[in-house]
């Protein structure tokens, strides 16, 4: 073989190996591409964290219209203790006495200081009827890990801002869950997180320790 044929053959294989490298580096890039952060709706089919048992400590302060239309605000410390389906949730003023005990689980269970505990059904109603306002503790379940929850829709938008694709807001079940803050590593979890509903007015805010 003649030096010229050597030399053609030669630039043909450096040709066809920066085509396959070009094709390779468009892969990669494909495969790369960053998604646009927009609101989405979905069914909530969110996959949910297994474990079965998870506690919060924090504080909490709420806004909310009492039955005379009179703008009321409660705030203070708080206990979460969920055991598979049974949710217990202790409030207590800023001194840390007992303000109420919540259980929720196939029925509800509110218990205030010195009275005997009354039960219900539904726990939104019970905390209702006896604290003037209620923590939309079945659905806390899953905003607090945070997730919507999958009984429902939801509309879920993600921080932008964020490199680790975090949850900035949920709107579910009239709800709207704003995330203020998640914890600064190695920590995980959200930090503080604003709910607020429309009809009847409620608005809490949550501080995770």
């Amino acid at each position: 073989m003649n030096l010229i044929a050597t030399n053609f053959l030669g630039g043909q294989r450096a040709r066809r190996g920066a085509l396959a490298l070009m094709a390779a580096g468009v892969v990669v890039m494909s495969g790369c591409a960053v998604t646009p952060r927009v609101p989405t709706t979905s069914n909530a089919a969110t996959v949910v964290t297994a474990r079965t048992s998870r506690v919060y400590h924090g504080r909490f302060a709420v806004q909310y219209d009492d039955q005379n239309g009179q703008q009321r605000k409660a705030y203070g410390n708080f206990d979460w203790q969920e055991t598979g389906d049974t949710v217990t949730l202790q409030l207590r003023n800023p001194l840390g006495q007992t303000l109420a005990i919540v259980t929720s689980s196939s029925l509800a269970t509110l218990e205030l200081p010195n009275r005997e505990p009354q039960t219900a059904d539904n726990v939104s109603e019970l905390m209702r009827s006896t604290l003037g306002f209620a923590l939309p503790v079945e659905g806390l379940r899953y905003w607090l890990q945070p997730s919507p929850a999958p009984t429902s829709r939801a509309r879920t938008t993600m921080d932008a801002s964020s490199e680790n694709g975090r949850l900035k807001e949920i709107k579910q079940d009239g709800w709207t869950i704003d995330y203020v803050a998640y914890a600064d590593a190695p920590a995980t979890g959200v930090k503080r997180v604003n709910l607020s509903r429309a009809d009847p007015p409620l608005d809490i805010k949550l501080v995770l320790d």
